[in-house]
């Protein structure tokens, strides 16, 4: 079920040498703001749902073969406008895609209801060569999919999962260097609490298996944000608290390690934590401030976090989220973080207006950290920021691109490699830069 297909739009870099210096991050959002170096831009050539948008899920992957691979997982239209067809859409190094739907037991392909902000996909590939998908939960049982190898059909596996018929959702995953692959998720519906749990896939022995419940407190919920794995093989994990059973607006964005060669988890200066740990004992990155409620009103206008990212600087976490602050207009304004004399700094990286629940964060050996944003309008709405003598510097990421979500994954090469939804258009993009 394979199509390829020419590439549909192209920007070199070449033609886009000639825009103006940047600008700093506080006036990005003016008419004078300039375009990144963005090596290439192209249109995916499948029809997306305008579904397929949201700021926790792990919808890209990337794969060095004889060249970049890159595979983004994405909602397509399904057969009312109310639902959706997951699928992967393949690109390989020459730049021809190809598309793999997901298919149910009856090897059509599977459909779900729309339900922006839960039912999207996140996608790994595992050091055997094989595609993990984890398709459209909300408080639903397993939604798995995977290839049994390169190459074949990416077929329902749901049954393979611990924890069946156990409500979850928010399903974001990362490769190991060993191949393995490391999967948080929120797990079950209760009222009273919505605790997050780690699994780990072992590659050698193609199996999942639980690690541990990770997070979990009486009236609070546990809203997985993001995980990597460094090169010893340490997981790092992102996460938020929200009143139970479920909110818009979370809290107390905080940060988790685990070492599975010793199985203790510790916080980001070493210290060993008890799991599951709750807000009191865990890493807090951004602890309530003035103003700050617990609520559970989707109405509700005080400070909160929502939505976070993480990366790694060798083995050492860094952060980017979004944060509305008392003083902060009802804007949602970005923000950087890394560990520091025990605690976390934190700096303000954009503060110019309205920002979308998306955010990105790499690390380049060169502009060390760059965080990756999407502003509430404009033309030119992604936006890629760095930081040189305590002062951010943001530019625009596609140029031309109307993307009002993103993803952002690093290959192995050293790229960016950003996934650009324009929901008001039904369309995907892809950028490296």
């Amino acid at each position: 079920m394979r199509r390829p297909t020419a590439l549909a739009h192209a920007a070199s870099a070449a033609a886009l040498a000639a825009l103006l210096a940047p600008v700093p991050a506080a006036q990005a959002d003016s008419a004078g703001r300039t375009a990144a170096a963005t090596a290439v831009i192209e249109k995916v050539p499948y029809a997306m749902d305008s579904s397929n948008q949201a700021a926790w899920w792990t919808p890209v992957a990337t794969y060095k073969g004889r060249g970049q691979y890159t595979y983004f997982a994405f909602n397509e239209p399904g057969a009312t406008a109310a639902t959706h067809r997951p699928a992967i859409a393949r690109r390989d190094p020459d730049g021809v895609w190809s598309r793999l739907p997901l298919l149910d037991k009856s090897g059509q392909q599977a459909e779900f209801p729309d339900d922006n902000g839960h039912n999207q996909p996140s996608v790994a590939r595992d050091g055997s060569g094989r595609l993990h998908v984890f398709a459209s939960m909300h408080a639903d049982a397993w939604r798995y999919f995977r290839t049994e190898a390169p190459g074949g059909d990416v077929t329902d596996h749901a049954a393979e999962l611990p924890d069946q018929g156990v409500g979850i959702t928010y399903p974001v995953v990362t490769t190991a260097p060993n191949g393995d692959l490391y999967l948080a998720a929120r797990v079950g519906a209760g009222a009273d609490q919505r605790p997050g749990k780690l699994y780990r896939w072992d590659n050698a022995a193609a199996r999942w298996s639980t690690v541990a419940t990770f997070a979990g407190a009486l009236n609070r919920s546990v809203y997985p944000d993001d995980l990597m794995v460094d090169a010893a093989g340490r997981v790092h994990l992102l996460y938020e608290w929200a009143k139970a059973p479920a909110t818009g607006f979370r809290h107390q964005l905080s940060y988790l390690r685990y070492d599975p060669a010793t199985g203790a988890f510790t916080s980001s200066a070493g210290t060993a934590v008890t799991t599951p740990v709750t807000p009191g004992t865990s890493d807090v990155i951004q602890d309530l401030t003035a103003g700050e409620e617990w609520s559970i009103d989707n109405a509700y206008t005080g400070p909160a976090v929502q939505s976070a990212k993480l990366t790694l600087d060798g083995s050492t976490p860094k952060i980017a989220y979004r944060y509305r602050s008392a003083d902060g207009s009802g804007n949602f304004r970005v923000y950087y973080a890394y560990p520091s004399s025990g605690g976390w700094a934190r700096q303000t990286v954009y503060a110019g207006g309205q920002t979308a629940a998306a955010l990105g964060l790499t690390w380049d050996e060169t502009d060390a950290k760059r965080v990756y944003y999407v502003t509430g309008s404009g033309t030119d709405r992604v936006f890629a920021a760095t930081e040189s003598g305590g002062t951010w510097t943001s530019q625009p990421a596609a140029p031309g691109v109307s993307a009002d979500r993103l993803a952002v994954r690093r290959d192995s090469d050293g790229n960016d490699v950003l996934y650009l939804p324009d929901t008001a258009h039904n369309t995907l993009y892809y950028a490296r830069r």
